[in-house]
Order: structure tokens, then C-alpha cells, then sequence
């Protein structure tokens, strides 16, 4: 590193002092003689407050006022560096607290502007000497970049000899950039020829391992005239406090973000917390609320409930935002709007809802196809596409979608064998297909293979849940299409006693719950298939006792609700199979 200050107490020593107040540094190289063994030549105390204005001796001016504070000096080469510099030292601020001090050099300013470089101040003129001659006058001080380059320069020699001979008093500034001092430093910054006199630069090192940030604040205290350490100090404190205030607004930019973050997630928190309660409400809607209204026989309640159900998703905005339970569940609400209008007759309404619950079941169980409740709820998508097209007689159509629910069904049943839900889902299935092979009038040893097998798969359920209501009627519906099957073989006996079971169940169930409308259609329907068997066996007269019992129980149905369609079909079908019931009172 080159030193550049004799003391830590003084900006700069000045060459009006005897050469014994000089402090003397290491012996310098050889070819840079005497280069750092004093301080810079400065003149008077008060010469550059007086150029400036400032204050100070008038008699001791040498040319006209500065209109420069510096004037740089550099070679082509070294142009980006200037161009650098002069750019920092025009824009560095005084420390505050320094700004307006009374100096051995004057008053201390706010900026150090302006500065002199020749690339960007001259103007256009016919003599470039003349024009640099003249910034050179108006320049309080000198600051030399030095290189090789700036060594071997004629024009940056030429620049600190004229400087020198106009203005004797006022200070060389020396910054090495480049290379070693004996190469970099011109021949006329160390040595003006006059022996007595010797010129050396306090040289500021700009070098690779120099003085760092150091190398500029040595050159704003030679050009204001205030303490190195001390502009030090104050830079380090403006500096300190700059990254206080700083850190203060990181902070406080930090804590707003906080809040303002912490009110965000308490919103979005809150917003999952009602999402959350609205689909507990729905999910509500879709399974208690939904088999109570169905056990009353109250179709109209329940399309109310799904529709508002339905209403909610709606008002969520783009779907493709909901997460896949609330997909799943919203696949659920279209399932049973389409089940309730079947059942009003309203069924290309139900296609429809049926339609787009299919599609929702479908994409949300390719993205997890091993997922058994999304086995599960597209099975039953499967399963009410294929209804439809059942009740309308295409069983043709019907088959694919009866098979696919077969399909799931086992899968459902291969995740966990044990699984209740599954067995029931298998069970539903094997009794489609019971029901779709009688209907289609397939081989009868077909047939009974299919109603066997969902007889079967429902007993296994009801042995795992013998106190489950449910799955007690379903078992006294799998007794039911096990006769059917059988009477379309012939075997009537066979086909009375599976509906003389399915009764008995039924007749358990009704005794629990009295008002369960599923309960007394399933009564209703086993009553009147045990009246026609007794036709087929041919004893009538046993079978007016079911059908008068099969009758009552559809008035009562259908005075439940009125917009029941399949119960107002069973009455016309009850009517023409005992055409003498109707004059009965």
C-alpha cells in the first residue's frame, strides 16, 4: 500500500512547512525518489477558501478565482476509471457534521463540485490547449490518476506542469490506478525541476489490495481540508447510520409485512373455516338430512336442498380452483339432484346432472386411481348413467356402465377385503346385473348366477352390520330379484319363499320406523309380488290379501307425496293386475 498522509491528524503536510516537520516515510523505490517522504505542496492555509470565496487572504491569490473544486488528469487508457471517479466525487456528500466547519483550508462545503474532466467539460472550441489551459486556471485543485499510461502521457505532464507554474500554492492530488509507483507516477508530478522544491504526491492507492475505500476519502479530505480520520470517523458514523435507518425500515417494512400477512392467513383461515362449515353442511345435507327427507317420502324438500347445495359451488367462482373434496362432494349433490328428478319423471334433467357428475368423478379418479373413495363415487356415476338407460329399456347401453360399476365395485373390495362399504358396493352391482340379465331375458343359467352372487355378497354384509337398517332392506331387495329370477324359471315355490323372506324383513323394519317411506314401498312391492305368485300358483284367493295390502300401502305413498311418479306408476299396475280392488272400498 502507498501511504499517502505523514499523520493521522492532518489532511494533508503542506511544502510551505521546513522539510524537518515533514514526516518521513520508508526509503521510496528506486527511479520514485523522495515520493511519499512528505506531505503536498498546498499553499496557504486560506487559499482555497479564498478562490472559492470563501473567506481568507485575497493577497495571497495567484490567478483568477476557481470555478472548479478539482481538475482530473488521466490518460486515454484510464477513461472509464475517470470517468468513475468523477462521477462519486461529485456526488459524495460532506458528512453533516463537517459541512460549515472552519478549516486551515476554509469553510468546509456539502458537495465537492464541481470537478473538472476534460472529456465531459470542454466545449466546443478551436484550440483544445487554449480550453484545457483555461479549466487548468479555474481549477482549485489537481488530481492526477496514475498508470504507465499516465506516465508515458505527454498531455497529463503537460497538464501538471502548467497547473504547477500557474498555481503554485494549490495541491497535487495523486491516485495510482495501475502498476508500481517508480512506473506509474509522471515525471513532473514528483519533480517540477527545481531542486529546492520538491513536489511529492500524498498518492490515494486505488490498486488491487491498496486502500480500498480509503483511496476516495483521502482525496475528499485533501480537496476540503478536513482530517483523514476525521472524515473517516464521520463517514463510518453516516454510514452506521444509514444501515440503522436502514435496518429500521427492513424492520418496520418487516412487521407490516408481518401484519399485513398475519391478517391475510386469519382471512384465508377464516374463509377455510366457512368453506369448511359449508361443506360439513352440505355433506349434512347429503347423507342424514337426505335419508331423513327420503324416509318421509318428501321429493320436494329435497330438490330444494340440493338446489341450494348446488348454489353454493356456484357462487365459488371458477371450479378449477376447489379442492378435490369439495369436486368430489359437488359430483355428489349432482348424483342426488339426478336421482330426485328420476324419480319426478323429469329423467333428460337427470341425464344431464348425471352426465356432468360423470365427468367430474372421472377426472378426479385419473389423477388417483387407487383412491377408494373416488372408486366409490364414480362408481356411482357408473351406476346412474346405467339406470337410465335401464329404465328406458336400452339395456344394451345399460350393459357398459353396469359392468364398469362391477368393475369398481371389485376394486373397491381387492383394496380392503373386509371393508363393509366395499362388500355393499359389490353386492348393489351384482344386483345389477341380476336385474339387467332378467330384464334383457338372458340365458335363465346366467340369471341365476348373477341374483345368487348379489344375494350372496349382501348376506356378507349382513352378517358384518346385523343392526343396520340399511343394509337389511338392501339384503330384503336382493331376496326380492332372487325371486324374480326364479319365477322367470318357473320355480314359483322357490320364488314365494325368497318374497316370504324379503316380508319378513321388511315387515321388521316398518315396526322400527313406521313412517320410513323406503320401508313401505319396499312392503308395498312384497306384498303385491307375493299376490301375483299366488296367481301364478294358481290360488286368487290367497292373493287378494296382499294386493288389498299392496293397494293401502300405495295411498299412503302417494299422500305423502303426490309427484311421486314410480309410486303413482305402481298404483295403475297394482290396479290392472286386480282390476276388482278398484270397487272396493
Amino acid at each position: 500500500m502507498v501511504k499517502g498522509l505523514p499523520g493521522r491528524h492532518s489532511p494533508l503536510a503542506r511544502a510551505t512547512r521546513h522539510p524537518s516537520q515533514r514526516g518521513r516515510l520508508s526509503s521510496p523505490p528506486a527511479g520514485a525518489a523522495r515520493l511519499l517522504q512528505g506531505g503536498l505542496a498546498m499553499g496557504r492555509a486560506a487559499k482555497l477558501a479564498t478562490d472559492f470565496g470563501e473567506g481568507g487572504d485575497p493577497a495571497a491569490d495567484v490567478g483568477p478565482p476557481a470555478r472548479y473544486r478539482a481538475f482530473i488528469s488521466y490518460s486515454h487508457v484510464d477513461e472509464t476509471v475517470a470517468r468513475r471517479l468523477h462521477r462519486w466525487l461529485e456526488t459524495y456528500r460532506i458528512p453533516a457534521r463537517l459541512v460549515g466547519q472552519i478549516t486551515e483550508e476554509g469553510t468546509v462545503p456539502r458537495r465537492l463540485s464541481p470537478i473538472f474532466r476534460d472529456r465531459n467539460e470542454l466545449p466546443a472550441s478551436s484550440s483544445l490547449d487554449d480550453a484545457v489551459k483555461a479549466a487548468l486556471a479555474e481549477s482549485a485543485s489537481l488530481i492526477v490518476l496514475c498508470s504507465p499510461d499516465a506516465a508515458r502521457s505527454r498531455w497529463v505532464g503537460e497538464e501538471i506542469s502548467h497547473f504547477r507554474a500557474t498555481h503554485p500554492d494549490r495541491p497535487v492530488l495523486a491516485a495510482l490506478l495501475r502498476g508500481a509507483p517508480e512506473d506509474a507516477f509522471p515525471a513532473a508530478l514528483i519533480d517540477d525541476g527545481e531542486a529546492e522544491r520538491k513536489r511529492e504526491p500524498v498518492a490515494a492507492d486505488f490498486r488491487k489490495g491498496g486502500d480500498g475505500k480509503l483511496a476516495r476519502l483521502k482525496l475528499v479530505a485533501g480537496l476540503s481540508g478536513v482530517a483523514l480520520d476525521e472524515i473517516v470517523q464521520r463517514d463510518a458514523q453516516r454510514q452506521l447510520r444509514r444501515v440503522m435507518a436502514i435496518t429500521l425500515g427492513m424492520i418496520v417494512s418487516t412487521l407490516i409485512l408481518a401484519m399485513l400477512l398475519i391478517v391475510a392467513l386469519e382471512a384465508r383461515n377464516e374463509a377455510e373455516r366457512q368453506r369448511q362449515q359449508a361443506e360439513g353442511l352440505i355433506e349434512f345435507m347429503l347423507t342424514d338430512l337426505r335419508s331423513r327427507l327420503q324416509g318421509v317420502g318428501r321429493l320436494d324438500i329435497l330438490g330444494s336442498v340440493n338446489e341450494r347445495a348446488l348454489a353454493y359451488y356456484g357462487a365459488q367462482g371458477d371450479l378449477g380452483r376447489l379442492p378435490s373434496s369439495s369436486l368430489e362432494r359437488r359430483a355428489r349433490v349432482l348424483q342426488a339432484m339426478g336421482a330426485d328428478d328420476q324419480r319426478r319423471g323429469a329423467v333428460d334433467m337427470a341425464l344431464n346432472e348425471y352426465r356432468e357428475a360423470h365427468r367430474t368423478t372421472r377426472a378426479l379418479l385419473a389423477e388417483k386411481p387407487n383412491d377408494a373413495q373416488r372408486i366409490f363415487t364414480h362408481a356411482q356415476s357408473e351406476f346412474f348413467l346405467g339406470y337410465v338407460d335401464y329404465q328406458r329399456g336400452r339395456y344394451d347401453a345399460a350393459r357398459p356402465h353396469f359392468q364398469a360399476y362391477l368393475d369398481l365395485a371389485r376394486r373397491l373390495v381387492a383394496i380392503d377385503p373386509h371393508d363393509v362399504r366395499a362388500l355393499r358396493e359389490y353386492g348393489y352391482a351384482q344386483g345389477n346385473m341380476c336385474s339387467l340379465e332378467l330384464s334383457s331375458k338372458a340365458n335363465m343359467a346366467q340369471v341365476l348366477g348373477a341374483c345368487r352372487g348379489a344375494l350372496s355378497a349382501m348376506k356378507k354384509v349382513a352378517a358384518a352390520r346385523p343392526a343396520d337398517a340399511e343394509v337389511r332392506n338392501d339384503l330384503a331387495n336382493r331376496h326380492a330379484w332372487m325371486a324374480d329370477a326364479l319365477r322367470a324359471s318357473g320355480r314359483m315355490r322357490e320364488a314365494l319363499a325368497e318374497r316370504q323372506e324379503q316380508a319378513r324383513i321388511v315387515d321388521d323394519l316398518l315396526r322400527s320406523d313406521p313412517i320410513n317411506a323406503g320401508y313401505r314401498q319396499s312392503w308395498m312391492l312384497s306384498r303385491y309380488s307375493i299376490a301375483m305368485l299366488y296367481v301364478d300358483l294358481g290360488d286368487k284367493q290367497a292373493a287378494w290379501q296382499p294386493a288389498r295390502e299392496a293397494r293401502d300401502a300405495n295411498a299412503l305413498l302417494i299422500a305423502t307425496d303426490p309427484q311421486n311418479q314410480d309410486w303413482r306408476h305402481w298404483r295403475q299396475r297394482i290396479a290392472d293386475s286386480f282390476r276388482g280392488l278398484s270397487k272396493e272400498n
